[in-house]
């Protein structure tokens, strides 16, 4: 038997020991009157009263007939301090026998302050909420493996400092923005997942089967057909956060699942977009960071506004050295005006008909932003879905399909507008300083373990099998 399957067989005998004595190892209810931050804020006014918290034990020190325990949640981390002449001796020796690291308990206690200074809480009654069969990893290897990291998340968020840390930051970006376009009149809005036609982006999508009505359908590449609906429905501003699916190629800017911020508003063009794509993210940067200059990978990179502008046809030609060139980008620009063939949904210049009214940020040499006027001509839309359809019949799995509803839809009018869409996850990857999605997305999809290869309790796996 390993030792990993040892220690397994040592918490359940444990279990049983606790059971035997009528005590529950996973009672429903936990007795827990503040979290351990507001305590700790209650020790340095030197209040002594009695409280009762709840959270994970994370280390543990016997010194004869008394026991020190590090005891954490979500909040804050504080010393328990469990004396034998206190809880007495048959439950002290319960405690120390049967309780482990990783078990969640609650305690009940008078808060001191240690001749260290170190906060501290007394314990006089204590609980098991819930027992642990598995011991938490080695810091070590948790520090180290990031492969394993990423499958095991709820691990990495235990072992890791500062990895909670991003994904606090996270909400807090998504909230920063939602605040921003609510404080601008737009209106949240929710459109659907699955999709009868995978359009409103040039992308591989998943295909599904609806048993049901015997329908074959997809996830959505992108929400934007149908919150242009909603613009010829009645609605001015409209936005949606929310998840999009394309089935194509992984890399450190690339998950098949990601998240999506698309707004769109009516009687706006390219250029007000541009405008006000610069205030969101001043009032971004300034609520996030305290400033609009941030550190990406050791590159100081500064989003003060106004951003330069740059012409794509004095970037590249094609979208494949786009691609290439906006690897130099770094500091935040404006890439604007692309040949009418690769963004069929946008409106053309009037000044040149080859090009249409776009813009892409870059920072990072990365695309941040993508958004343009947005085309509500039915018989020209119909028409680039034409071509689009040819590009298909000739091989290209990422063309855009003809969706005749939609068409439809634009034949009862819809105002002139422009849209917006950004990557949410690369945005947090960038001001968080990580170098790779994967840091950013809580699951991030994984290539699973071979089937063949033995448990770990080393919490490491071999990089080739990502």
């Amino acid at each position: 038997m390993s030792s990993l399957s040892q220690i397994r067989q040592a918490r359940i005998n444990k279990i049983k020991a606790l059971q035997q004595q009528e005590i529950n190892p996973y009672p429903a209810k936990a007795k827990r009157t503040m979290p351990i931050a507001q305590s700790l804020t209650l020790a340095a006014k030197g209040e002594k009263t009695e409280i009762s918290l709840a959270g994970r034990m994370r280390s543990q020190r016997l010194h004869g007939g008394s026991c020190f325990v590090d005891l954490e949640d979500s909040t804050a981390k504080i010393q328990l301090y469990f004396k034998k002449d206190t809880v007495g001796e048959k439950l002290y020796q319960l405690f120390t026998e049967n309780f482990d690291l990783g078990d969640f308990i609650s305690v009940t206690g008078e808060l001191f302050t240690t001749k260290t200074g170190e906060p501290t809480l007394e314990v006089k009654q204590f609980q098991m909420l819930a027992k642990s069969l598995r011991s938490l990893p080695d810091k070590w290897y948790g520090l180290t493996d990031k492969e394993e990291r990423f499958r095991k998340r709820y691990l990495d968020l235990l072992m890791n400092e500062g990895v909670r840390d991003i994904f606090i930051r996270r909400n807090a970006i998504i909230k920063s923005i939602r605040g921003f376009l609510d404080e601008n009149k737009f209106t949240e809005v929710e459109t659907p997942i699955l999709q009868n036609l995978a359009g409103g982006a040039s992308a591989r999508p998943f295909k599904t089967h609806l048993n049901a009505l015997d329908l074959n359908l997809y996830l959505r590449v992108a929400p934007e057909l149908y919150l242009k609906r909603l613009l010829v429905g009645g609605f001015e501003r409209v936005y949606e956060i929310g998840r999009c699916f394309r089935n194509e190629g992984m890399d450190f800017a690339h998950n098949p699942d990601f998240t999506m911020v698309e707004f769109y508003a009516a009687y706006w063009d390219y250029e007000k977009l541009m405008e006000f794509t610069e205030e969101l993210f001043s009032h971004l940067l300034t609520s996030i960071a305290g400033d609009t200059k941030i550190v990406y990978q050791n590159q100081s990179i500064d989003f003060k506004i106004p951003w330069p502008r740059l012409e794509f046809s004095k970037l590249a030609k094609t979208d494949e050295e786009f691609k290439q060139a906006r690897q130099k980008i770094i500091q935040p620009t404006l890439v604007i005006n692309h040949p009418v063939e690769i963004l069929p949904l946008a409106k053309r210049l009037e000044s040149d008909s080859k090009k249409v009214a776009s813009f892409q940020l870059i920072a990072a040499g990365m695309e941040i932003v993508k958004a343009f006027s947005e085309l509500n001509d039915p018989i020209a839309q119909k028409k680039r879905f034409e071509a689009q359809e040819k590009m298909r019949a000739r091989g290209d799995e990422e063309a855009q399909r003809m969706d005749k509803d939609f068409i439809e839809a634009l034949e009862y009018g819809m105002p002139p507008a422009a849209g917006f869409g950004m990557g949410i996850d690369r945005l947090v990857m960038l001001l968080t300083d990580s170098h790779s999605l994967r840091e950013v997305i809580l699951f991030p999809t994984m290539r699973p373990k071979i089937k063949s290869q033995k448990p770990n309790n080393k919490y490491q796996i071999n990089s080739k099998n990502q």
